[in-house]
């Protein structure tokens, strides 16, 4: 229902009101969103299309609600106070310590932060992290979610497992396999470290396990047990794969289960792009499939910080993606696969699980939605076929890996979905991040970045910083301290509370249009560990 109309006057200044008034809208179908003059196409996963026009409608009674009220001509100003900013910052927050001694080796992770805040209702992106039990390593990532949260919420309590399973070596599944035909306790493969908010679809669990089984078992026929050496990388890329085929064949199977069955399709229509790191030692690989991003806070001898990226985003900005695609399809499809910057004209990353409308033909798309339940046969997008669509798959979940070698010099690794990127640059992110770990703050000159700033502001600002060094790093998780920057920044890259409070104040019809949902986890690395590693080499 509209948000009360007072509530928007501290928000936004009073320039903006008229405009605000004029973009709020409902949209039938979350994943569809009106395509406003004042949204910035960036901020959406999906274009809408002139078929979905007539899907999205004002909010009924919007004016006559704004016209029964009257308010002061003098905007109130309704601020969130220190404590409600931090108690919103807060609250998805989780951090992890990893033991000196792990039981196998001593380990080069010494732990993680990580944090989400919601711009969509509900949020669209997903986290895990877990301990591999049965081998060496730690794997962490970050999901983002379009067209809904299902895709990211099936790959997130998933992927793990597939990547789990594709690094045991033979004789481990042949024991797992055994277990499960005699009815013994299965060995743990993973130790999860989950936040209380993040959860498991126990409805599906049992479907799941089914599908990782099917999969295990054929890794045992495949291999014969005389290869004892598993390549991490080839193992991260069949698990991607693999796991988006089985989301696809559930899909076409369905379930006898009529919630199942809508589950199982809506985690098919829908997408999620993944980021996922596995630390191994002084292994770190990355297997990125979409536009989320992990960087490496490296710090230099003197002292400063400097980012190197690890993975490529996969969408228009990335020319070797776009080579990709054309090459892929005859080409008379050349200026028709993407356009506008997107696939086909409506989809931002070019990789992606799930999002079967650009991976099934259309035969089947129509077989399944005309056998699949009434809400999904209702659901208006799941009908849409997207225009040139030819020769189908266009999208792929095949993640591109990359490896690195951990130095000493090598202190944390930040994976975070598109919404930090969206917001700060990767400097900024190592800068703060790195300063914040280290309990450090270079006074660098403040920089006003063209703006005219008088003596009283110059010295305002002076201030703000002094006062600041005290509490800088009041944050106890370097996640949450992160999203407070890229939330909070002003134009002379200092938080400032106000701004923040205004931005955690918004609305959720408001919410999106400013920014998109935000999930980091920062690992940080034991630099003596790492170079010990080296040391022995």
């Amino acid at each position: 229902m509209p948000a009360p109309t007072q509530l928007f006057f501290p928000l936004i200044r009073n320039c903006e009101l008229s405009r605000i008034y004029s973009t709020v809208c409902y949209c039938h179908h979350k994943h569809i969103c009106c395509l406003s003059p004042h949204v910035p196409q960036s901020r959406l996963r999906y274009t809408p299309h002139p078929a979905y026009a007539t899907f999205c409608r004002p909010k009924e009674n919007w004016w006559q609600y704004t016209q029964g009220r009257r308010y002061a001509s003098t905007p109130q100003k309704f601020y969130l106070t220190p404590p409600q900013v931090n108690s919103i910052l807060k609250a998805n927050e989780y951090s992890f310590k990893v033991p000196e001694f792990d039981g196998k080796n001593v380990s080069s992770v010494l732990g993680f932060d990580s944090n989400q805040l919601p711009a969509n209702a509900p949020i669209e992106d997903r986290r895990s992290a877990a301990t591999c039990l049965q081998t060496r390593g730690m794997l962490l990532g970050v999901f983002d979610g379009h067209a809904g949260c299902a895709c990211s919420q099936a790959v997130s309590e998933r992927l793990f497992y597939y990547i789990a399973v594709s690094l045991l070596p033979h004789e481990t599944l042949l024991e797992i396999e055994n277990a499960v035909e005699s009815g013994r306790a299965l060995l743990p493969i993973l130790q999860w470290h989950k936040h209380p908010n993040d959860y498991f679809s126990k409805e599906a669990s049992k479907l799941y396990f089914n599908s990782l089984r099917t999969y295990w078992q054929e890794l045992i026929d495949l291999n014969t047990g005389e290869s004892t050496d598993i390549d991490v990388k080839e193992a991260l890329i069949n698990a991607f794969k693999r796991l988006d085929n089985d989301i696809s064949l559930e899909a076409q199977v369905g379930d006898p289960n009529s919630f199942l069955n809508y589950l199982v399709l809506r985690v098919a229509f829908s997408g999620a792009t993944a980021c996922v790191a596995h630390v191994d030692g002084v292994d770190l690989h990355v297997a990125n499939t979409g536009d989320s991003r992990a960087m490496l806070g490296v710090q230099e001898e003197d002292g400063s910080w400097s980012a190197v990226t690890l993975s490529n985003d996969h969408n228009a900005q990335n020319q070797r993606e776009l080579e990709r695609l054309k090459l892929e399809h005859p080409k008379n499809e050349a200026k028709s696969v993407v356009k506008q910057d997107r696939l086909l004209g409506l989809l931002m990353p070019f990789r992606a699980f799930g999002d079967v409308k650009f991976k099934w033909s259309i035969d089947l798309q129509k077989r399944v939605i005309e056998s699949g339940p009434d809400q999904l046969n209702d659901n208006e997008y799941t009908k849409f076929i997207p225009p040139n669509y030819y020769t189908p798959p266009y999208l792929t979940a095949e993640p591109e890996v990359t490896y690195h070698r951990l130095r000493p010099q090598d202190k944390f690794l930040v994976l975070a979905t598109d919404g930090l990127w969206e917001t700060m640059h990767r400097q900024d992110v190592v800068r703060i991040v790195g300063e914040y770990l280290t309990g450090m703050h270079h006074q660098q000159p403040i920089a006003v970045g063209g703006y005219k700033v008088t003596l009283g502001q110059m010295h305002g600002l002076l201030t703000e910083r002094r006062a600041k060094m005290s509490s800088v790093f009041e944050d106890q998780n370097a996640a949450t301290h992160l999203i407070r920057h890229a939330v909070g920044n002003n134009e002379f890259g200092a938080v400032d509370h106000e701004r923040l409070s205004k931005m955690l104040s918004l609305p959720e019809e408001l919410a999106r249009m400013y920014r998109d949902d935000i999930t980091i986890i920062v690992v940080q690395f034991n630099s003596h560990v790492v170079g010990a590693y080296q040391n022995q080499e």
